[in-house]
């Protein structure tokens, strides 16, 4: 008896706050199944498509189905992959937004049936879905309520087929931990050969509390992504860059639109729980472009991401995108398996297992058995009890006097504030004797459930790839709004041509383009034309391709803005 009453006390001595036998909410509280999917803290997106053999990250709707033939598809290779990278799941897209189906939908002829793989007795859903279980993988589906294919697209009885391919997806490829659904709805398309522009009210055209309502009965374990209408289970971060604000309450407010800052940032007192859900890619692009090879993102990069994800309140959604012949490209397997090993390097060994903890009130101090060099601090609310902690403080003594450490990934000024599921703290290395860990501000008493120290390898800077040719004459200029002028000294031999656009506005943003070029100001020719898909939320580097042409003159037409009425860009490249 009494060696049990001294096991208890030394427990709960150790632990920074001890939780109550029976704490009260600090509403409101996460479901049973956010729980679930919070924990899983990173999954693995794949994209595939028919864009993957039209090079393209937004396909028209119009695109043959005969392109899609993989060589050598292999959904055991992707699910290997991601369960070697740290994945605990798969989200594949089932469709995109060009509306091809990559498994045979009775309810539609534009879908893998009508491919030449497995003489169209394929299912790429089905073999996915399959590949996961057998590596105790989670499976979900993404469906782009966006179909740019389908001729009823913007009128009643799209909703009703749309709602067919939902059910078919849900009672047949067996358990889906989440559903997602894009936030691109409505725009141009080929719409069954309309070939047409079609504007719909995302918050009412779908119908989404009926489409719930049949998400709830067939999968009642799943949670649902949802990007506009009725509130899903998840909110989308607001970028695509692999970040969510510092500062991230897993809360919204139930009606009303939603706006960018909320989306960041979180609503320190909503109505519901809404978590974020942090999604990007391991390259520039969401689908396979051969041109990124070179461009997967480094470790260094990763690591910044999971710290700005996962280490603040959010899940990570990792994509990896799908070669044509039906494989993950190895550049893309190796960084994913190396940045695993770096997350297993980093949180090894948790210093303060050797190290005395004391609480006193809402403050927990570490103290070390000798001067301890760190870089890490974890820290972790039982969020089943809510969200509580608005703001905290960390200090490290040094030779006797305190030192406040900051969290050298913040940019807004915020400094030490929410915690939630997992906020992790990332400073200089320091060499202390004590830790000072500080609850300032709470919602409700904190329940913090784990505190932790960890020493992070330095991560060397990555050597820049080698890239091509690049024009260094260039003289820009606007002859109107949305025209502009590059010219060169002299002649050149051109083979494609990059657009940056604005970093910090949507304002004067290209989205549609077309590129002419001339040798003497009077004969023009058309080079390119096309869409910047996805621009707006992913404003990366953008490659316009096309066969080598010689001219001493090129102009950009801004054909579409996403805002405003004078075209802009961050940067411009030609490639000779």
């Amino acid at each position: 008896m009494y060696k049990k009453s001294f096991l208890f006390l030394l427990l709960t001595s150790m632990l920074p706050f001890t939780i109550p036998a029976q704490p009260t909410s600090c509403s409101p509280v996460p479901t049973k199944n956010q729980l679930r999917w919070q924990e899983m803290e990173m999954y693995a997106f794949i994209h595939y498509s028919l864009n993957t053999y039209t090079d393209q990250e937004w396909g028209f709707g119009n695109e043959d189905p005969k392109l899609f033939n993989p060589s050598n598809l292999d959904c055991r290779q992707w699910a290997r992959v991601c369960k070697q990278a740290g994945m605990k799941g798969i989200i594949f897209t089932a469709k995109h937004h060009c509306g091809f189906c990559m498994w045979p939908s009775k309810y539609t002829e534009y879908s893998v049936k009508n491919s030449p793989w497995k003489q169209g007795k394929g299912d790429v859903v089905r073999e996915l879905a399959d590949a996961c279980r057998e590596e105790g993988l989670k499976f979900a589906v993404y469906l782009s309520p966006w179909d740019r294919n389908h001729p009823e697209y913007g009128h009643p009885e799209y909703v009703t087929y749309f709602r067919n391919q939902l059910r078919e997806l849900l009672t047949q490829y067996g358990d889906i931990f989440e559903v997602w659904f894009d936030g691109a709805n409505g725009g141009d398309g080929w719409y069954g050969g309309a070939n047409e522009t079609r504007k719909i009210d995302g918050k009412t055209y779908y119908q989404w509390a009926e489409t719930f309502r049949m998400i709830r009965e067939l999968q009642p374990d799943a949670v649902i992504w949802n990007d506009g209408g009725d509130r899903g289970d998840l909110r989308w971060v607001g970028t695509e860059a692999g970040n969510v604000g510092e500062t991230n309450w897993s809360l919204l407010n139930k009606e009303g639109d939603v706006p960018y800052e909320q989306l960041h940032y979180g609503l320190e007192n909503g109505d519901s729980w809404v978590p974020g859900e942090t999604n990007t890619s391991i390259r520039p692009g969401w689908f396979y472009h051969k041109t990124e090879d070179e461009h997967v993102k480094s470790l260094s990069k990763l690591m910044d991401t999971y710290y700005k994800s996962v280490g603040r309140n959010s899940t990570l959604l990792l994509n990896f995108p799908v070669m044509p012949n039906g494989r993950i490209h190895p550049n893309d397997s190796l960084r994913g398996i190396a940045f695993k090993k770096m997350i297993d390097e980093v949180f090894k060994k948790d210093l303060a297992e050797e190290a005395i903890i004391k609480k006193q009130g809402k403050e927990t101090i570490i103290t070390f058995q000798e001067p301890t060099a760190f870089n890490r601090f974890l820290v972790e609310e039982d969020i089943r009890y809510g969200q509580r902690v608005k703001k905290f403080s960390l200090e490290a003594e040094v030779d006797g006097q305190w030192k406040p450490l900051k969290d050298e990934l913040v940019t807004n000024g915020d400094g030490l504030t929410t915690i939630g599921h997992r906020r992790i703290i990332c400073f200089p290395t320091i060499n202390a004797t004590k830790l000072r860990f500080t609850v300032l501000d709470a919602k409700c008493d904190p329940i913090i459930k784990k505190t932790a120290v960890y020493l992070a390898p330095e991560l060397t800077a990555d050597i820049p790839d080698a890239g091509e040719k690049l024009s260094s004459n260039l003289h820009i200029f606007f002859i109107s709004p949305k025209q502009m002028i590059i010219d060169f000294d002299n002649e050149q031999s051109i083979t494609s041509f990059r657009y940056l656009p604005p970093q910090d506005s949507k304002d004067g943003m290209i989205t549609h383009y077309s590129l002419w070029a001339s040798s003497d100001w009077n004969d023009w020719k058309k080079v390119a034309s096309g869409e910047f898909s996805n621009i707006v939320n992913n404003p990366i580097w953008q490659t316009i391709k096309f066969a080598p042409i010689k001219a001493k003159i090129l102009r950009l037409d801004a054909d579409r803005l996403a805002e405003g009425e004078r075209m802009a860009f961050g940067d411009i490249e030609v490639v000779m």
